[in-house]
């Protein structure tokens, strides 16, 4: 089974970028998704971004326009650059692929 470890969280201030990286232990196949869930407090965890290819890309309609998911299958690793942060998008965001969970990362919106 895939190890995932997620990196690139913290706090921003409102209107702020950050860059979350999702880094695979062994190879991940571009026949199969991966996807970026988040979870806030006290809220189901809802699907954020997933990729298949870049021709084959969704996103949760809030976050459309604002957040771009890409991957790097050369170096087993998929990329959520996230724009303009609001406080909304304060959560836990995790990476998912083929049955595998990463361990999540704190992403805070706060003035």
């Amino acid at each position: 089974q895939v190890q995932l470890v997620e990196s690139g969280g913290g706090s921003v201030q409102p209107g702020g970028s950050l860059r979350l990286s999702c880094a695979a232990s062994g190879s991940i196949f571009s026949i199969f998704p991966v996807v970026w869930y988040r979870q806030a407090p006290a809220k189901p965890r809802e699907l954020v971004a997933g990729i298949i290819s870049d021709y084959d890309i969704t996103y949760k309609d809030s976050v459309k326009g604002r957040f771009t998911i890409s991957r790097d299958d050369a170096k087993n690793t998929v990329y959520l650059q996230m724009n303009s942060l609001k406080p909304e998008d304060t959560a836990v965001y995790y990476c998912y692929y083929r049955q595998s969970w990463g361990q999540g990362i704190q992403v805070t919106v706060s003035s």
